[in-house]
C-alpha cells in the first residue's frame, strides 16, 4: 500500500501541515524538522503527488509530448531535444505515442489534461482537432504546421528540391517520387519541392503515395513501387524508413545501388549511415527542432511574448553511397 502524507507526518512526529510546507518549500520549517520529514519520506518510500502539488502551487511542471510513432527513430531525437531543454528549466515530460490513431491521440490529450500539464508539444497527424485550438494551455506543433499556430518545422520544400536536384545530377531518367501522407503539410512540402524541380527539368517521373510513415507500410510500398514501375532508376523517398525499404527491395531484386538505381531518403535517422550501402538523405535537425519547440513552449507558459511563433529550420543534403557522385560537382 502506498504511503500517504499522513503516514509521513506520523513517522516524523510532525503535523501534516509541516510536511506540506517541506514538500512545497513554502513557509518556515526548522532544519532539524525538515531533515526528520525527509528521512521519514525516504523510509516510507513516499513520493509527492505531482498533480496535487501543481494544484496547490497553481503551477504545473509537467509537459505533454505527443508523438505519432515512437518506433520511427526520427521522433526519439525530437523528444530528446525537447526533454533536455525542459529539464534544464525544471520541467518533466509525459510522452504519449498515438500510433497515428485518432482515438489514441484523443486519449492521451485527455490524460495530459487530467495530469494538469503546463503545455503540450504535438507532432500530431491531426493539428485541426478542436482539442488543440480550444486548449486552456499552450500548444506548440513540432515537425507539423498549422496556420497561425505556434510551430517548429524544417524547410521541407527546400529539402524536396535538393533531393530532386541531386537525383538529376546523378543522371537518373525514370524517377519515382514517394509522396508522404496527404493530410500532413510537411510531407506535402517535401513532395511539392521535388515536383517543382522535376517538372521544370522536363524529367520523366512517376508518383506513388504512402498512407503513413510506418515501417510496416514502407515494406509494402517498396514492393508495390517496383511492381508498378520496374523501370525506375531513381527514388526520392518521403522519409528514411521508406528509403530503407526501397533499398532492401532493390537489392533483393538484384539491382546495383547506386550504379543502376539511386535512392535518397529524408530525415537522416541514425540508422541511415549503418545501411549497406549507406543512405544518401536530407537531414532534418531533429534534436535542434525539439529544443526550439520546448523553448518556444516555455516562453508561452511563462507568458513571455516570443520573437517568432513559426520557426523554420534549414535542412542539409547528406551524400552517402546510394547516389552517384558527379565529378564536376561537390
Amino acid at each position: 500500500m502506498l504511503a500517504t502524507i499522513k503516514d509521513v507526518a506520523g513517522a516524523a512526529g510532525v503535523s501534516v501541515a509541516t510536511v506540506s510546507r517541506v514538500l512545497n518549500d513554502n513557509g518556515y520549517v526548522h532544519e532539524d524538522t525538515r531533515t526528520k520529514v525527509m528521512l521519514a519520506m525516504e523510509k516510507l518510500n513516499y513520493y509527492p503527488n505531482e498533480v496535487a502539488r501543481s494544484l496547490y502551487k497553481r503551477e504545473s511542471r509537467l509537459v505533454g509530448l505527443l508523438l505519432p510513432d515512437i518506433t520511427n527513430p526520427f521522433f526519439p531525437q525530437l523528444a530528446r531535444g525537447a526533454e533536455d531543454e525542459l529539464q534544464r528549466e525544471g520541467y518533466r515530460l509525459i510522452i504519449g505515442n498515438s500510433d497515428e490513431e485518432l482515438e489514441k491521440e484523443l486519449d492521451y490529450l485527455q490524460t495530459f489534461k487530467q495530469n494538469q500539464v503546463a503545455g503540450i508539444l504535438a507532432a500530431t497527424h491531426y493539428p485541426d482537432l478542436p482539442e488543440y485550438s480550444g486548449s486552456l494551455y499552450p500548444v506548440v506543433f513540432l515537425d507539423r504546421t498549422k496556420e497561425g499556430a505556434p510551430s517548429v518545422f524544417s524547410d521541407g520544400r527546400a529539402g524536396g528540391k535538393r533531393a530532386a536536384e541531386e537525383m538529376l545530377r546523378g543522371k537518373s531518367t525514370s524517377i519515382t517520387l514517394v509522396k508522404g501522407p496527404a493530410h500532413l503539410p510537411t510531407a506535402q512540402e517535401r513532395f511539392n519541392g521535388a515536383l517543382d524541380v522535376l517538372q521544370k527539368a522536363g524529367a520523366q517521373f512517376n508518383v506513388i503515395s504512402a498512407a503513413s510513415f510506418s515501417i510496416k507500410d514502407a515494406a509494402i510500398l517498396a514492393e508495390e513501387l517496383f511492381a508498378a514501375y520496374p523501370e525506375t532508376d531513381g527514388v526520392i523517398a518521403s522519409n528514411d524508413i521508406a528509403a530503407a525499404a526501397v533499398l532492401h527491395e532493390a537489392l533483393r531484386l538484384g539491382k546495383k545501388v547506386p550504379e543502376e538505381i539511386q535512392i535518397i531518403g529524408y530525415d537522416d535517422i541514425p540508422q541511415s549511415r549503418l545501411l549497406f550501402p549507406p543512405l544518401s538523405t536530407i537531414r532534418q535537425p531533429a534534436y535542434e527542432m525539439g529544443k526550439k519547440a520546448a523553448n518556444l513552449l516555455l516562453q508561452l507558459i511563462k507568458k513571455e511574448p516570443p520573437k517568432e511563433t513559426a520557426i523554420q529550420l534549414p535542412v542539409t543534403y547528406i551524400r552517402r553511397q546510394t547516389t552517384r557522385k558527379d565529378d564536376h560537382h561537390e
